[in-house]
C-alpha cells in the first residue's frame, strides 16, 4: 500500500525525523490558508499523487510551457493561481504513463534555503534477506540517471535484521553522504531514526529524495531535513497499522484492484486481451508467459490463492470481463489444497452468473482433476478444456483468433 508524501512525512516525525512545515490541502482555499500559516515568504506547492517524478511532469489540460507538479511559489496569491492549475487537472509523469493520474490534494509547504541535496532510501532486500539502506550524495531529480551512469556515487549498507540498527551503520551512512562534524552526527541519528521507522510501521520501501542540508545562518545552524519522501507498506502486515490503514487513498488506485483486494485476490491489470485466472503466483507468471510465446498479451495478473470458492471465482470472472480488452479467459488451477471439482462448480456457476459471452479455456490439474473436468463437460457451456499449460495457451489463442 502507498501513501501521500504529506502522509508519510507526519508519520516520519513521530520518530523525531526533521521535516520541513507544510499543511495538506483539498480545494484552492485551503491550499490559500496554508500558506497563510507558514512563515513564508517562499513556499512549494506540491501536486499529492501515487508516482514519482511529478517536478517534471505536465498537466493534460495546460500548455506545453507550463509549469509541473512542483512549483515555487512567492507570494500567497501565487499560491493560489497554482493550485488553480493543478486541482483536478491530470499530470503526466515518467512513472504514470500516458494516462496520468488526476490530482485531487495537494501539499503546501514552507521554503528552505538549501546548500546540498542528498538521496536516502531503504527497502527489503529479499536476495539478501537483510534492509538496504541505499544513500548518494547526488540528490535530486535525476537520480535514475546517477543510477545509469555513475553507480559508484550509490552506496548500499546492509543491516541484519535479527541484529538490528547498530552504531557502524549510522557511520557508514554519515561518511557516504561526506559529511562532517554536527552534520555527520545528524545523519548517524536521522538513519537510526528512519530505521526504527521503517521496522516499526512494516514499511517494504521509504525513499526520501531529496534530504537536504540547509543553509546555516547567524540565527540557525545547518540541519538536515526530509523535503520529499515516498512510503509503500507491507499489505500482509497491514493488519497490525489500522493507523496506516485509514491513509489509504482509493482514488489512486484502480478500480478493479480495489474490487479485487474485498475478495481477497491478488490482481493487477495489464494492457493485452487475454483474461488470465490461476491459483499462485509462480503458475499464474507462468501462465502469462505462455499466452506472450503464443503470439498474444495477458489482460491482468489474477491470483485466486489456494482457497478459491465459488464466491471469490465468481468475483475474480466478474473483473477480468469489466476490462473492455479481454477477447478471452484462460483458467489455469492446480488443485493441490484444493480440489478440481469444488473449482469446476464454481466455474460452472460464475460463468453462468456472469452470462460469459468470450471463451473460455480451462486447464485443471491435481486432486480430483477427472471429478472437475465431468462438471465443467457436463455444464452445457462453451468451455474448452485443455490438457496441460501448453495446450490451454495454444487453445484460448486460437479461440481468440476465430472469434476475431
Amino acid at each position: 500500500m502507498n501513501i501521500h508524501e504529506y502522509q508519510a512525512k507526519e508519520l516520519l516525525a513521530k520518530y523525531g525525523v526533521g521535516i520541513s512545515a507544510g499543511i495538506p490541502a483539498l480545494t484552492v482555499e485551503e491550499a490559500v490558508a496554508a500558506a497563510k500559516q507558514l512563515p513564508g515568504p517562499l513556499y512549494v506547492v506540491k501536486a499529492q499523487i501515487h508516482a514519482g517524478g511529478r517536478g517534471k511532469g505536465k498537466f493534460k489540460e495546460l500548455g506545453p510551457d507550463a509549469k509541473g507538479g512542483v512549483r515555487l511559489a512567492k507570494s500567497v496569491e501565487e499560491v493560489e493561481a497554482f493550485a488553480k492549475e493543478m486541482l483536478g487537472n491530470t499530470l503526466v509523469t515518467i512513472q504514470t504513463g500516458d494516462a496520468g493520474k488526476q490530482v485531487n490534494r495537494l501539499y503546501v509547504t514552507d521554503g528552505v534555503d538549501i546548500d546540498k541535496e542528498y538521496y536516502f532510501s531503504m527497502l527489503v532486500d529479499r536476495k539478501t534477506g537483510r534492509v538496504a539502506m541505499i544513500v548518494s550524495t547526488e540528490g535530486g531529480m535525476d537520480i535514475e540517471e546517477v543510477a545509469h551512469s555513475t553507480p559508484e556515487k550509490i552506496t548500499t549498507v546492509t543491516i541484519d535484521p535479527a541484529e538490528g540498527f547498530k552504531p557502524h551503520h549510522g557511520r557508514a551512512v554519515a561518511f557516504a553522504l561526506k559529511l562532517t562534524g554536527d552534520l555527520n552526527k545528524q545523519a548517524q541519528k536521522l538513519s537510526k531514526q528512519i530505521y526504527e521507522a521503517f521496522i516499526a510501521m512494516d514499511c517494504d520501501m521509504l525513499e526520501i529524495n531529496p534530504l537536504v542540508e540547509s543553509k546555516a545562518s547567524d540565527s540557525k545552524p545547518a540541519e538536515l531535513l526530509v523535503l520529499d519522501t515516498k512510503m509503500s507498506f507491507d499489505s500482509n502486515a497491514l493488519f497490525r497499522h489500522p493507523d496506516i490503514f485509514a491513509l489509504r487513498d482509493e482514488t489512486e488506485e484502480d478500480p478493479a484492484e480495489i474490487e479485487a483486494s474485498k475478495y481477497d485476490l491478488a490482481y493487477i491489470k495489464l494492457d493485452g486481451d487475454i483474461g488470465c485466472m490461476v491459483n499462485g503466483a509462480g503458475l499464474a507468471m507462468a501462465t502469462m508467459d505462455i499466452i506472450k510465446l503464443n503470439g498474444m498479451f495477458p489482460a491482468n495478473f489474477l491470483d485466486v490463492g489456494g482457497g478459491a470458492t465459488t464466491e471469490k471465482v465468481t468475483a475474480a470472472f466478474k473483473i477480468i470481463l469489466a476490462d473492455p480488452n479481454v477477447k478471452g479467459i484462460l483458467v489455469n488451477i492446480f488443485g493441490g489444497i484444493m480440489r478440481c471439482d469444488v473449482i469446476a462448480e464454481g466455474i460452472v456457476a460464475a460463468a453462468k452468473d456472469v452470462n460469459l459471452s468470450v471463451p473460455l479455456v480451462v486447464r485443471l490439474e491435481g486432486t480430483n482433476v477427472e471429478k472437475g473436468k465431468e462438471i465443467l463437460g457436463n455444464s452445457g457451456l462453451a468451455i474448452v478444456p485443455a490438457n496441460d499449460l501448453g495446450d490451454a495457451a495454444k487453445k484460448i489463442v486460437a479461440e481468440v483468433q476465430k472469434v476475431a
